[in-house]
């Protein structure tokens, strides 16, 4: 498998004192699902914010797609963000506008300013999104307004407008930490299936070990900013998880199997 992602002694500091991200190396292959698990705090936002510059690293390399993200200019990086979907832990929907319009939405890196301002998307766009909205069983929620979907469902509304982007990997953030368990489930095995059928590569920030451990092909542990941890699923130790969160959180959910997803 070709690699997709390269993170390279990437750090970030906020100020003079804190440092969110020491030295973080990893690399990512195309359609490989891998979770960042840690606790609250550890870094994970951050770094899933730094490799497509949504904030800069202070110091550090990322090569996506061959493109090292940090050399490159404004119009450059517009290009490279379109094949870098991104799915928020609070949706970052427009509640005013219909489920289809902010699928659409996705769609703005591909337009001039003034098409984006206007909202002018051809009918194979239309088309696209309301194919995608489908797979991801919202077919009877296209024109309701989002303010009115259920959280599972706005989260799917996200994962409708990234991957109306076409992308070639999807970073999700925290995507199932304001759901129920059961919309959890729904979420998290709707990307896999993305990753599984459509070959595109996600990386997920998890709180939850459980969930990593059922879903992913790698797990990256991060605490205070460091990896402690780069491993499949099926190596990782109660020992690493204690390890990972610094506490007995986490090896207690190793320990009793989790029960965040069924």
């Amino acid at each position: 498998m070709t690699t997709l992602l390269e993170v390279k002694n990437v750090s970030k500091h906020f100020g003079n004192d804190t440092k969110a991200l020491s030295n973080i190396d990893f690399s990512v292959k195309e359609g490989e699902f891998v979770s960042i698990i840690g606790p609250s705090g550890a870094g994970k936002s951050t770094l899933l914010r730094c490799i497509n510059r949504m904030i800069d690293a202070s110091s550090g390399d990322i090569i996506f797609d061959n493109d090292h993200v940090y050399e490159l200019n404004k119009r450059e990086l517009k290009k490279v963000r379109r094949k870098i979907g991104m799915i928020f832990q609070h949706y970052n929907l427009v509640n005013r506008l219909s489920v289809i319009e902010n699928t659409l939405h996705g769609r703005l890196g591909y337009k001039s300013t003034l098409a984006g301002i206007l909202g002018l998307h051809s009918e194979d766009e239309k088309l696209q999104a309301a194919n995608i909205l489908q797979i991801l069983g919202l077919e009877d929620q296209l024109y309701k307004r989002s303010d009115e979907l259920s959280g599972g469902q706005k989260q799917r509304v996200g994962i409708a407008r990234a991957l109306i982007q076409n992308p070639k990997l999807l970073l999700c953030d925290e995507p199932i930490a304001s759901l129920d368990p059961n919309s959890s489930k729904v979420i998290m095995d709707h990307l896999r299936n993305i990753c599984t059928s459509m070959g595109i590569t996600v990386v997920v920030n998890l709180h939850q070990v459980d969930v990593a451990l059922k879903y992913s092909d790698r797990i990256i542990g991060v605490n205070s900013g460091k990896i402690v941890f780069n491993g499949t699923s099926q190596n990782i130790t109660s020992s690493d998880i204690h390890q990972i969160y610094g506490s007995d959180e986490g090896k207690l959910i190793f320990d009793l199997g989790g029960s965040h997803v069924g």
